[in-house]
């Protein structure tokens, strides 16, 4: 009985500690890829402002091929939702919040779990000259407290960032056909 009650002490105090600890890590991150597609600017912007199209390059969409996506609205303007669910990929949503034409699409993520996790992403379109084009995607939010204590283990920069790179390379390649 001795041993049982220390045990649920030693529990305890592991917990709170670590809850102590997530009040004074960060919660905010921001992760942004960038890569030069070689076609005219509005071309590019034309296939990236639809979401889509993301299952075409993004890594998500090909981690599970029984993926259940629904989407509502009109693809491209603002309001239209793609949803999710995935035994691999989890479960949310990315709604368009904004289209300033020819330049940048910007979405609101949800990550759908026991708690929601609410993030921003932008793809913007800068031309480099007539017929090459800078993409840049990027994602800003901020964790959900006691949850950012999981970045003193992984940073979002390297699970996001390495699928925004791959992404960004899959994009180029699709375009460049």
């Amino acid at each position: 009985m001795k041993f049982l009650k220390r045990l649920l002490l030693f529990i305890v105090t592991i917990i709170a500690v670590a809850l102590i600890v997530a009040l004074f890590v960060k919660k905010d991150y921001s992760i942004s890829k960038d890569i030069v597609v070689n076609k005219p600017k509005q071309q590019v912007f034309d296939y990236i402002s639809k979401l889509k199209n993301q299952n075409e390059y993004g890594t998500w969409f090909k981690m599970d091929t029984a993926m259940k996506q629904t989407f509502t609205g009109t693809d491209g303007m603002k309001g239209f939702i793609s949803s999710w669910e995935s035994d691999k990929a989890g479960n949310g949503s990315q709604t368009i919040t904004n289209v300033v034409n020819g330049e940048r699409i910007e979405t609101e993520l949800v990550f759908k779990s026991f708690v929601d996790f609410k993030s921003s992403a932008v793809m913007s379109t800068t031309a480099v000259n007539d017929s090459t084009t800078k993409v840049v995607w990027s994602m800003n939010g901020k964790t959900p407290y006691p949850f950012n204590i999981m970045s003193l283990f992984m940073s979002m920069e390297d699970a996001v960032g390495k699928d925004y790179s791959t992404g960004l390379a899959n994009l180029k390649t699709v375009l460049e056909k």
